[in-house]
């Protein structure tokens, strides 16, 4: 298990009973490095939608609580926010909760020319993705998929 990926399932660990406390539930949980700066994001969802509130209470309590377990030696800079309307389908419950919902795909290589897709979410398993568009159903490999997100319609 890679660094990240120990900081990730150690701090959701943590956050599952404060979670559990505020009334919400963990979206998703990522460590990334973006320019010099190392971010712990916590992101967290609720049927009615995530309060400033609910952000900034849950963010209070992770963060005691990181500070009492210290696991992570890297200075951080702590997120907690909602995952978005455009929010990122990166696990199978993620899929799940999306079938029948319009998706953007985006591929790491073109494919007939493109790397841009969008479609109904019709089906997933642990290779690949169905959207249904225009052109009816298109499948795609899992580990072509760059990213995979609820499309914004405005």
């Amino acid at each position: 298990m890679s660094k990240r990926e120990v900081y990730e399932t150690r701090t959701e660990a943590l956050l599952q009973p404060i979670a559990t406390a505020q009334g919400v539930e963990i979206y998703d949980v990522e460590y990334v490095k973006e320019g010099s700066d190392y971010y712990l994001r916590a992101y967290i969802d609720k049927a009615e939608g995530v309060s400033i509130v609910d952000c900034e209470n849950v963010s209070r309590a992770l963060s005691d609580a990181l500070d009492r377990e210290d696991f992570i030696p890297d200075a951080y800079i702590l997120e907690v926010s909602s995952p978005g309307l455009g929010r990122t389908l990166k696990k199978d419950r993620h899929l799940a909760r999306s079938i029948g919902q319009e998706v953007e795909i985006k591929l790491y290589k073109p494919l007939e020319g493109t790397k841009e897709f969008s479609g109904v979410l019709k089906s997933f398993d642990e290779g690949s993705i169905v959207i249904t568009g225009d052109a009816g159903d298109c499948a795609f490999a899992r580990n072509d998929i760059a990213v995979i997100r609820l499309a914004l319609d405005f």
